[in-house]
């Protein structure tokens, strides 16, 4: 096997792995990842509560974005705003974080984000 035909199949996988940065899930996989995560129960929110935001919001899809009258932006799986809990080009603000973070197929962050916003006085009316 030459150097060339070696090269080609690694090139390959290596624009492969950029290229997913974000990830639609299949209908029970969020659910999975939420239990094992700690938010079944979390604030006193139920698992079920949690995965009807998340699927009425952006169907699963990470990479899931709109923009609202008020010129913020949502986010993700839970469409969290950047107007009330982070940074992004359209709300400068030195509140949490960048929302560019939340749109990874790695859900991780935006589940930190949605206890962040479950402890909350106002839970999750502060949505």
């Amino acid at each position: 096997v030459t150097k060339a035909r070696m090269g080609s199949p690694l090139l390959l996988l290596a624009l492969l792995t950029t290229i997913t940065k974000a990830k639609a899930f299949s209908r029970c996989e969020p659910a999975h990842v939420l239990q094992e995560e700690g938010l079944d129960g979390y604030g006193g929110y139920s698992l079920a509560s949690r995965l009807c935001v998340a699927f009425n919001e952006s169907t699963f899809n990470t990479a899931a974005q709109s923009v609202e009258a008020d010129g913020g932006a949502d986010y993700s799986i839970f469409q969290i705003s950047s107007q009330l809990w982070g940074t992004d080009d359209r709300s400068p603000s030195d509140n949490h974080r960048r929302m560019a973070y939340l749109l990874l197929s790695n859900i991780t962050g935006d589940i930190i984000c949605a206890k962040r916003i479950m402890r909350n006085p106002q839970g999750m009316n502060a949505w």
